[in-house]
């Protein structure tokens, strides 16, 4: 029984529930059907990675740093993406890139932290 493949148009035969003529066509099919989707994440992804290098670069060996809303965006921060937010007793609102996080204080300041991570 011939059927025809769902990535190249061309007609194969083979088992009654096989949709594909080779695995480079499967291969194909599926990268194009999740290419608008994994472009997206991979755009989100780079742009935590950047904010979380920033962090770090930032704060180097200090645990907790104030530094202007200014620098921040200097160095190319998005304060758009962040992977979690903490919330203290005090009800103050911490946003976290992995394990570095901002606090916004007044005057378009903010204090960076460090969350340390036991072993």
């Amino acid at each position: 029984m011939s059927k025809v493949c769902a990535a190249c148009g061309e007609l194969f035969s083979g088992r009654t529930d096989k949709k594909f003529c080779s695995d480079s066509c499967r291969n194909f099919f599926h990268n194009k059907q999740n290419s608008e989707a994994s472009n997206y994440l991979r755009s989100v992804n780079n742009i935590l990675r950047k904010n979380r290098r920033i962090l770090h670069d930032l704060l180097t060996e200090k645990d907790t740093l104030t530094c202007s809303r200014a620098k921040l965006l200097e160095h190319g921060f998005d304060f758009t993406f962040f992977t979690g937010t903490f919330t203290n007793r005090n009800g103050d609102i911490y946003f976290f890139c992995y394990e570095f996080g901002y606090l916004p204080l007044k005057n378009d300041y903010f204090c960076l932290v460090r969350k340390r991570i036991s072993d």
